[in-house]
């Protein structure tokens, strides 16, 4: 064979077996990593909400910035995702602080208070544990 490959008589690979039993490992740890996602969601939105009730994160007296935390939780396929936020505008500027005029021409000098950084440092080796627990490693 000029040029080209050789090919070993009665070579054989076992990929096919491995792929599959690969994905039918994935497939059955997927509801279980699913659920620690939406566990775990629900707990970083709690710690959140408890970090803005007060010094050192923000002050919301009236509870309304609290209570616009929310969860959401999707899957496509192999990937479960969860977004924890909120839809206030102010979020940010109490998270990190913020000095200076906005948009709107109001000037701030607000320092940070930090909530969320710290939530996710709190729950963040529990959900890690969580995960490893759920796919068997």
């Amino acid at each position: 064979m000029a040029g080209g490959s050789r090919r070993r008589v009665g070579a054989s690979s076992n990929a096919p077996q491995i792929a599959a039993r690969l994905n039918a490992r994935a497939a059955a740890a997927l509801p279980a990593v699913a659920g620690v996602v939406q566990h775990h969601a629900m707990l970083l939105e709690t710690r959140i909400k408890a970090n803005a009730s007060g010094r050192p994160g923000p002050n919301a007296p009236t509870g309304d910035y609290r209570r616009s935390w929310t969860h959401e939780i999707s899957s496509n396929g192999a990937t479960v995702q969860a977004v924890v936020g909120t839809n206030k505008p102010q979020g940010r500027r109490l998270e990190y602080g913020f000095v200076g005029a906005d948009s709107l021409g109001r000037i701030y000098n607000q320092p940070p208070f930090p909530h969320v950084g710290p939530a996710v440092e709190e729950i963040r080796p529990a959900f890690l544990a969580a995960l490893q627990a759920a796919v068997g490693d």
